[in-house]
């Protein structure tokens, strides 16, 4: 029988128990071991609900079980810091929820205490293990649509109703910028392969929602005088795109970063005024998350994505965050 990598989760936060939870059950590479909660009942009828064996009324509890080798950790943002740290002196594998840390300072100590533990750290930006982005970066490197000239990517939803949501806490790391704008910004350091010179970002503040930023729209500057746009938010009409606009032609991403099993993964191509459609075989990104990561640990070998570029991503958005706030540009060089 093929060895599968046991995992245990520290909490029961929607994105877990509807996303993360299933797409491990459902991966070849791993089983869902135990589940924590602060309430015992609640992480109880949790494991009842989703078949997990365990359960634990403290992340504590957890992180002492000698049979969990790796933990997901999908808490609010300020505690991502200290639990993945503490899971990393278990000698627990961590795969915790974007953004990484609360800033890039957070960031590097996580990824410290995660060498020094010889346990690996990945962050769960579940679009890039989707084959379309390696499709895309194909295209890109072909020459197919040009020069890249320009890149733009929304990612919009509206819960302004929820106001006990955790997003609009802004001591726990709130507001659009750590809960949505991560994923473009991520997504055009994917693509461009590399890394930005200055950011400008404007944002709108919510008195409503404890001042967190509900409405933002950045200008990224990087090198050779291209400029990636991006907006994010959590007070406006669902979106969910990417563009990339080249001298020759475009590329289209319809449902960049949250895949509509109505579209799949699937994105369109125009050059020269003529558009096809590319088609990609559908996948759960959330399994294929799971899967190459548990291989990794699994086989010994390194992430894909290594825990470094969550710093570097986490320095971007405390440019964004700083421009935001001061309304300035912000350079990162």
């Amino acid at each position: 029988m093929k060895e599968k990598l046991r995992w245990g989760v520290l909490g029961c936060a929607n994105i877990a128990i509807h996303s993360v939870i299933p797409a491990i059950k459902n991966s070849e590479s791993s089983v869902v071991l135990a589940i924590a909660s602060r309430s015992l009942e609640k992480a109880r009828s949790t494991a009842a609900e989703l078949g997990i064996e365990r359960s634990y009324g403290s992340y504590d509890a957890l992180l002492q079980d000698p049979d969990i080798d790796a933990v997901y950790i999908p808490l609010p943002n300020h505690l991502h810091k200290e639990w993945t740290i503490k899971a990393a002196k278990a000698g627990k594998h961590v795969l915790c929820e974007k953004p990484l840390a609360l800033n890039q300072e957070e960031a590097s100590e996580m990824v410290t205490a995660c060498k020094e533990a010889g346990v690996k750290l990945g962050e769960a930006f579940m679009y890039r293990y989707h084959p379309r982005y390696e499709r895309i970066k194909e295209i890109l490197n072909s020459g197919e649509i040009g020069t890249i000239r320009g890149l733009h990517g929304s990612f919009t939803f509206n819960n302004a109703e929820d106001k006990d949501n955790v997003r609009y806490r802004a001591e726990w790391g709130g507001g659009s910028i750590y809960d949505v704008g991560c994923y473009p910004i991520s997504a055009a350091r994917l693509l461009l392969e590399q890394e930005p010179e200055a950011v400008t970002v404007q944002a709108f503040f919510s008195p409503e929602h404890d001042n967190v930023d509900m409405m933002v729209t950045g200008l990224i500057e990087f090198p050779n005088q291209l400029g990636v746009t991006f907006m994010c938010g959590m007070w406006a009409n669902f979106q969910n795109t990417l563009q990339i606009v080249g001298t020759k032609g475009k590329i289209d991403v319809s449902n960049a970063f949250i895949v509509n099993s109505n579209l799949g993964g699937s994105f369109t191509v125009t050059v020269d005024g003529e558009t096809r459609t590319e088609p990609v075989e559908e996948f759960n990104q959330y399994t294929l998350q799971v899967d190459e990561f548990a291989e990794s640990i699994l086989a010994g070998t390194s992430l894909r994505f290594p825990s470094e570029d969550s710093i570097k991503n986490m320095k971007v958005i405390d440019a964004c965050l700083l421009s935001a706030k001061n309304k300035q540009r912000v350079s990162l060089t």
